[in-house]
């Protein structure tokens, strides 16, 4: 079947935190490597990156392209502001076009600043911003970021909302679909019935270039490369085949817990302690499972007539890691994973196509199992919290031994 990889949100080297090789050289390099077919360009807000953006990205008809790569125009902006209590959401913003981005930005210079951040921060509400968007197109897709992580989730413990209904109201009909994030995968949001209404959409968020960053959450359709046909996937499922995931554990904000204080326990254990650590006595920081067993009205193992569908695999670079002992970012790890670069083409050739008897051609024995076990959704994940990525193991642990690792 002919499937189209895409991962639409991404931030440039104008963001925080970013590495200076976010730029359209290394994006569309790494893109052809990790095998993505259409990426977000992010931060289209930023007056430099956007000037970037439009002296190098062609404009092939719907969609833009650089160097062999498709983009689609994308920013995410965070947006603070009282609704009943103080609120921080981050958004997701795709638009068609240079001329509707030129729009939207004049919409939000009357709101603050875009020269500083590549994710600006407004004090506008989620109602007011959508009603404006959609007035300047209704061909824009917002789409809630990450919807479950504690500070800027929709449904975040610190700052979120209780529904997607609470925070849009009225427009809520002008929202499509909301990211999973890292943290959380499609079972898990799918104990949520109100989400049922949503297309559920995964992206990498990623701040780096490489292979292990970009597309380590992505999206798959059967459509033609445009934007048009990527949006119209999103709102009705139609020709969406599913979502890429990395394990839920892997994310930063899986579990409860406090980096600083190196303690992390599930929901049960944190209720236990009345959600204070016992280290330093102060509130835990409440994570993303916690946080869907909050919300959830349904049990455990639901899954909503005419849902997406969803394959959990984590990077390759990961599992090379894994296989060998060596950190990811040694030369050891790079040489293994430039080799199977040159003879399968793409590392998701690699992660969701190749058959065991030709990686075993190429890799070890070992390694060659554990890709077909990642493939499967079988690698197991010490759960990230407060921040700290999760970390891919090959036996499970129990809470006391993952404490002690």
């Amino acid at each position: 079947m002919f499937y189209m990889i895409t991962d639409l949100h991404i931030h440039s080297h104008y963001s925080q935190a970013t590495s200076q090789n976010m730029n359209l050289v290394e994006l569309s390099r790494n893109a052809k490597i990790k095998g993505i077919d259409v990426l977000g360009t992010g931060d289209f807000t930023h007056p430099l990156w956007l000037k970037e953006l439009k002296e190098n990205l062609s404009d092939d008809g719907d969609i833009y392209s650089y160097n062999g790569v498709n983009f689609i125009l994308q920013g995410e902006i965070s947006l603070i502001y009282n609704q009943v209590k103080m609120r921080k959401i981050h958004l997701v913003i795709l638009a068609p076009s240079f001329e509707v981005v030129d729009q939207v930005n004049e919409y939000l210079k009357k709101h603050g600043r875009l020269d500083y951040d590549g994710r600006p921060t407004f004090g506008i509400s989620c109602i007011e911003l959508t009603e404006n968007l959609m007035s300047i197109s209704k061909e824009i897709e917002i789409i809630p970021a990450h919807c479950m992580t504690p500070w800027f989730g929709i449904f975040g413990s610190m700052s979120g909302f209780d529904s997607i209904k609470e925070c849009f109201e009225d427009k809520t009909k002008y929202i499509h679909a909301v990211e999973t994030g890292m943290s959380a995968d499609p079972p898990m949001l799918w104990r949520i019935s109100e989400l049922d209404d949503f297309s559920l959409v995964s992206n990498s968020d990623s701040h780096s270039p490489h292979p292990y960053r970009i597309g380590r959450e992505a999206n798959v359709f059967s459509c033609e490369p445009k934007y048009k046909n990527i949006i119209n996937a999103i709102r009705t499922r139609k020709n969406f085949l599913f979502t890429i995931e990395v394990n839920p554990a892997y994310g930063k904000y899986h579990f409860d817990g406090h980096r600083n204080c190196n303690f992390s326990c599930s929901p049960e254990e944190s209720k236990k302690l009345k959600n204070i650590c016992p280290i330093c006595k102060k509130p835990l920081t409440i994570g993303v499972l916690n946080r869907v067993e909050q919300l959830a009205d349904r049990e455990e193992g639901f899954r909503p007539k005419g849902a997406v569908d969803f394959k959990s695999i984590i990077p390759l670079s990961e599992i090379i890691s894994l296989s060998t002992g060596y950190n990811i970012f040694t030369k050891k790890v790079s040489d293994i994973y430039n080799k199977l670069i040159e003879n399968f083409g793409t590392e998701f050739k690699i992660l969701l196509d190749a058959e065991e008897k030709e990686l075993k051609k190429i890799v070890d024995e070992r390694l060659a199992n554990l890709i077909i076990k990642n493939r499967l959704g079988k690698i197991k994940v010490i759960p990230g919290y407060d921040g700290v990525y999760g970390r891919a193991i090959e036996k499970s642990v129990n809470q006391k031994t993952l404490r002690d690792l």
